[in-house]
């Protein structure tokens, strides 16, 4: 007769944190070659959009999250959680729709693309054991967005998410988005530009859409990875984003 073990199960950190460290290296890396092979570059890319436009990005990017999270929650009920694959080439199917028609697609585009980065994120937490319908879990979900996009590369600062929290309310929820809204703006503005870009807009709406779908998923993957460690292996969240800054070569975040 088989007798259970009531031994706690040993969790191998050091497996699991190198695990999060490659999918965090990999972040981006195909997309941003797709992006290299259009032409894309993030340099002077948002100085190409009309002046209206970036002076409302940020308002309209806090528009968009707020939208994005009642959407994305909502349509849980209704269609289920997609491969990886599936939910990037719907992404890259929306971009190119979107870059067909120039700007004023492009803009019509950009909170449809939005719900649809938050909807993969949300499922990546549920991938990891996480009720997406949870407050906090919201909160994280909005949170992976303040990590730099695939064009940026700011030394590191996109560890930063992974240890800010603020007491869960409505109005934290506020303050994460408003943390949030700068930094996605930037990267929601640089693809307004490539996909305003004459001829190459369906394009580039595609290769942009299909770059930040892939990032944010590994970023979600990260994110959520450490989440889970941290619980299982019984290690506050702070340290184990040490020992991957470590593992991935970061400075650390001032």
């Amino acid at each position: 007769m088989q007798i259970e073990s009531n031994l706690p199960r040993v969790i191998d950190v050091e497996a699991r944190l190198d695990q999060i460290a490659a999918r965090y290296k990999s972040a981006g890396g195909l997309g941003i070659n797709v992006l290299n092979v259009i032409g894309g570059s993030a340099e002077g890319l948002i100085d190409r959009l009309p002046s209206v436009v970036r002076q409302n990005l940020e308002s309209a990017t806090v528009k968009a999250l707020h939208q994005a999270m009642k959407a994305a929650t909502s349509s849980r009920s209704l269609v289920p959680d997609q491969k990886s694959w599936l939910n990037q080439a719907v992404s890259a199917a929306m971009g190119a729709a979107g870059g067909a028609g120039g700007l004023p697609t492009a803009m019509a585009e950009l909170p449809v693309t939005t719900t649809l980065l938050l909807r993969v994120i949300q499922g990546v937490a549920v991938e990891h054991g996480f009720d997406p319908l949870s407050e906090n879990v919201q909160f994280d979900c909005v949170q992976v967005f303040s990590a730099a996009g695939p064009l940026s590369d700011d030394d590191g600062a996109d560890l930063g998410f992974l240890s800010a929290r603020v007491a869960l309310s409505g109005r934290a929820m506020q303050a994460v988005i408003a943390k949030v809204a700068p930094r996605l703006a930037v990267v929601l503005g640089q693809k307004l530009a490539a996909q305003a870009v004459p001829v190459l807009g369906a394009v580039a709406g595609a290769a942009t859409n299909y770059a930040y779908t892939s990032y944010y998923q590994d970023m979600a993957h990260v994110h959520f990875g450490l989440r889970k460690l941290a619980i299982d292996a019984d290690i506050p969240q702070e340290k184990l984003v040490e020992r991957l800054r470590e593992k991935v070569g970061r400075k650390r975040v001032g």
